[in-house]
């Protein structure tokens, strides 16, 4: 079949299971897997009056026995529950600083928490730690159309800040299904990869400065608003990606891009994934500088999309599918471009089927059977989720490889991701929990990974559920340089504790 062509134009130890759960409390996760307690202090009411009389009592949240607090503490997946009493809701830097400097002299340790939409138990605490929400650290402080570079506070929704940048022609160089609540301060903390990463590339290069507040309570400004500033160590990249756990990022300065005018989008069918690495390489051949994102689709992460959600797809189904997106300033160029590419790979035969639009409303219909297989495979019952980075080559092998080693065990096993960056989510799901699947799951997972010299996690982070696994990804040398990095600026081991180091 030909393609369908809907273009306008003009202005339109080892763990214990990982649980992702439809509904329902998990259980405590000390308890769940055996934590023991480090020697922190607890909290008393002499450090409630001082939260009190430095912010305000409105924005000192204790637990009074009802589960006030349950928000805070449990992930939005529902797979990790801790038991903090406390949740303090600063709403400047200096705060942060002041809490931090009375916790780390009274050994309290604390729990920083952005939109909590993270997937390894990193945003929310393992036993009672205090939860310090950044939830009202929420200003954009600047957008500079002529330098594209924008300035905010750590708890900017990206989704806002987004839509702010847009109204000077910009856009944010990352973009997540989570852009409606998670936080900026968040995705820089997790390093958070995202859809575009192949166009934007990651934050690590369009993050030009931060400012983090450190165990001790120092304050460390390294904002900047230059891409070239080669003034010494460039610290800031101690921060991205380091999850909570050596200072607490409030605020930051990131290159934004210039908003494309014209977006295309291709979603197309393929019968082997020898055709999606040929596609792959052609629609970097011919596409070039509108290249903005290429997504992987599996046969069995489409019907659950589709199923869940009751969505249909604009073709029938195939066993892969890619997700192909343009972006440039010239419409009518950009689609005589894809359509040369696609005729390219449909004369082939890599292509067998697929539809093309340039059209906001059905792009967005389109995005939608890739944005929402997440939280459909989470309806799909109990489903152990895996983020990680493979080689191009081998990036799908590992799904029927994973398939065949849990058999029966699984009701679904699938892939999807962004074979732009070499991301796989890899997926299985089960009617419910059990944990002779889980068994079969783990290590094998991360010992495949490795084996194939991956890397266990793309762009969630470690967290508290991959911290067992890192020796995976990382040698002993380095393990042991990022506890010397970690003892050297949380020396009292306050800040995030349990989470990335084992």
């Amino acid at each position: 079949m030909r393609f369908q062509s809907m273009l306008k134009f003009g202005n339109g130890v080892r763990n214990h299971c990982r649980m992702y759960m439809a509904s329902g409390l998990p259980e405590f996760t000390q308890k769940h897997y055996n934590v023991k307690r480090n020697n922190y202090a607890i909290v008393d009411d002499k450090d409630i009056s001082f939260f009190n009389s430095l912010m305000g009592a409105q924005y000192v949240l204790q637990d009074a026995g009802a589960d006030d607090l349950l928000c805070y503490n449990v992930d939005f997946l529902r797979s990790v529950r801790g038991n903090s009493e406390l949740v303090l809701r600063p709403g400047t830097t200096q705060e942060i600083s002041e809490i931090l400097r009375y916790c780390n002299k009274r050994h309290l340790a604390v729990c920083p928490q952005g939109g909590n939409t993270g997937l390894v138990g990193g945003a929310v605490p393992v036993c009672d730690e205090i939860i310090i929400s950044m939830s009202r650290l929420n200003k954009v402080l600047n957008i500079d159309e002529i330098t594209g570079i924008a300035s905010c506070e750590a708890a900017c929704i990206l989704e806002n800040l987004d839509a702010k940048a847009r109204e000077k022609g910009l856009v944010v160089p990352i973009d997540l299904g989570a852009k409606s609540s998670c936080h900026i301060g968040g995705n820089l903390s997790t390093n958070a990869g995202g859809l575009r990463v192949l166009r934007y590339g990651n934050l690590h290069g369009s993050v030009l400065g931060v400012e983090v507040v450190l165990a001790n309570g120092t304050i460390l400004d390294l904002m900047s608003n230059f891409k070239k500033d080669n003034t010494g160590y460039h610290l800031k990249h101690l921060f991205i990606g380091s999850e909570g756990t050596l200072g607490i990022l409030t605020k930051l300065a990131i290159l934004c891009q210039t908003a494309s005018s014209s977006v295309h989008v291709a979603f197309v069918g393929l019968n082997s994934f020898d055709s999606v690495l040929k596609t792959f390489v052609n629609a970097k051949r011919y596409l070039g500088e509108i290249l903005s994102a290429c997504e992987l689709i599996d046969e069995s992460s489409l019907d659950a999309s589709v199923k869940q959600y009751n969505l249909k797809s604009p073709i029938e189904n195939y066993p892969f599918h890619m997700l192909i997106e343009t972006s440039g300033s010239n419409a009518s160029h950009d689609s005589e471009k894809l359509h040369f590419f696609l005729e390219h790979c449909m004369d082939s035969g890599d292509v067998i089927n697929g539809t093309v639009t340039n059209e906001v409303g059905k792009i967005q219909e389109i995005w939608k059977l890739r944005e929402l297989i997440p939280t459909a495979l989470i309806r799909d019952g109990f489903c152990f989720k895996y983020d990680i980075s493979l080689p191009l080559r081998s990036f799908y092998e590992i799904v029927p490889v994973l398939e065949g080693h849990v058999g029966k065990l699984a009701k679904r096993v699938c892939g999807y991701g962004h074979l732009g960056d070499s991301n796989l989510h890899l997926n299985v799901s089960c009617e419910k929990y059990s944990r002779e699947l889980y068994e079969r799951i783990e290590p094998f997972i991360y010992e495949h990974t490795a084996k194939l010299k991956g890397s266990v996690s793309a762009e969630h982070g470690i967290g508290f559920t991959k911290k067992n696994y890192l020796k995976y990804s990382k040698s002993s040398e380095a393990i042991a340089m990022m506890r010397e990095v970690k003892k050297l600026l949380d020396p009292n081991g306050i800040l995030n504790p349990y989470k990335v180091l084992n």
